[in-house]
């Protein structure tokens, strides 16, 4: 444009508005309109000093006063909304909660957030909110935070297993009397979660020309006493040497790991060697059913021959139905699940003390199973002999 261009009055107000509206700075909003950076300059201290409609404004324009005032405004609003937004997101798990719990999350952010502005949100009066404070938290929330402390001590101690069903009698074996709602109630404000289970496959191969038993259970996993039913599998672990495996022996009745032996190959040996540990340990007397899957490792002679040598009476599921062997799987589905998927084994000998661990400790003589009336193994099968005694 020439030195002697003229701007009009519509042309004036817009290049201001640039500036004091759309936040553009001075030198780039001159930049963008080609004029001088001083020339732009006047216009916007004149504006500011001009009264609306006078200097030739254009109709309908405001003056700089007003401006200010309606972009302070603006800002306000948005720093409201933005504190509403992070109100909404803090107290997710109080809005449906009683009026106690909201008190107790505008305690814990009071001065982070205006009160009156917490007040609308929760929907609760500033003077029952100060009237809570002086009175301090009631009977009910003081027990709540003793339950707390208990409820999370048992969920590491349970190794993050339990739901609120069987943390139930687990606090009460420790003198702790609650509600499985509330337990559970607490369990969800404090975010505790069961490790999540996961699949995993067979090992075992039925495929072979080796003589197979008679399916004598049929399902029928109803034994009324110890060692008079007992299954047995292998499966697999994984280690930073390759596969661990793993061959059980399983008291139906007690639900207790009678047997067991690990080794680096998936052999007739490792089955033997988990057999013999449950014979000398239990002794049972002839008949026992002895159950298994139609693996080769349990179909060998040599196996077969020490199953008849300790007088038991051999009984095999049906090809590819896991549940003729449900009460082995289910041991499988929690070792997964609550062991073996939750470790990286840098080694075998370090996985194989983690699930001897797991077995002689936690699964034998702590974990409490439903249907044994939530008891361990080991104190179930306590209390049958002194019943019976």
């Amino acid at each position: 444009m020439s030195k002697n261009q003229s701007y009009s009055a519509e042309f004036r107000a817009e290049a201001v508005k640039l500036v004091l509206e759309q936040g553009l700075s001075q030198p780039a909003a001159a930049r963008r309109l080609s004029i001088p950076k001083g020339t732009l300059g006047n216009w916007i201290a004149a504006a500011k000093t001009a009264p609306a409609g006078a200097g030739g404004a254009a109709p309908g324009s405001r003056s700089v006063g007003e401006l200010e005032h309606e972009i302070a405004r603006l800002r306000r609003e948005l720093a409201e909304a933005r504190m509403e937004r992070d109100v909404f997101k803090k107290s997710d798990g109080v809005l449906c909660q009683g009026v106690a719990a909201k008190y107790a999350f505008m305690k814990a952010w009071r001065g982070l957030y205006p009160m009156p502005l917490m007040c609308r949100l929760l929907e609760v009066s500033r003077s029952g909110f100060y009237a809570w404070l002086r009175r301090g938290p009631s009977r009910r929330q003081r027990e709540d935070e003793r339950l707390r402390v208990a409820v999370r001590a048992a969920h590491q101690r349970t190794r993050e297993t339990y739901g609120a069903r069987r943390l139930q009698p687990e606090l009460a074996a420790e003198g702790v009397v609650a509600g499985r709602d509330r337990i559970a109630r607490l369990r969800r404000e404090m975010g505790l979660k069961c490790k999540q289970a996961r699949r995993f496959k067979a090992t075992t191969n039925s495929n072979h020309t080796l003589p197979v038993a008679e399916n004598r259970l049929d399902q029928e996993f109803r034994p009324d006493a110890p060692n008079q039913v007992w299954v047995t599998d292998i499966t697999y672990i994984p280690t930073g040497e390759g596969w661990l495996y793993l061959a059980g022996v399983k008291d139906v009745y007690t639900c207790e790991i009678v047997g067991y032996a690990m080794g680096p190959r998936m052999t007739q040996d490792l089955t033997a060697t988990a057999l013999r540990r449950a014979i000398q340990r239990k002794r049972p007397s002839p008949g026992l059913i002895h159950h298994s899957d139609r693996g080769s490792q349990y179909c060998a002679h040599d196996y077969r021959s020490l199953v008849a040598q300790f007088g038991l009476r051999a009984s095999m599921s049906r090809r590819g139905n896991c549940y003729d062997n449900a009460p082995m799987e289910s041991f499988w589905g929690s070792l997964k699940n609550e062991l073996v998927h939750h470790h990286r084994f840098a080694t075998r000998r370090e996985a194989q003390g983690v699930v001897q661990e797991y077995i002689e400790i936690f699964y034998n003589r702590q974990r409490r199973h439903s249907r044994l009336g939530y008891l361990a193994p080991a104190v179930f099968e306590q209390r049958y002999y002194e019943q019976v005694g």
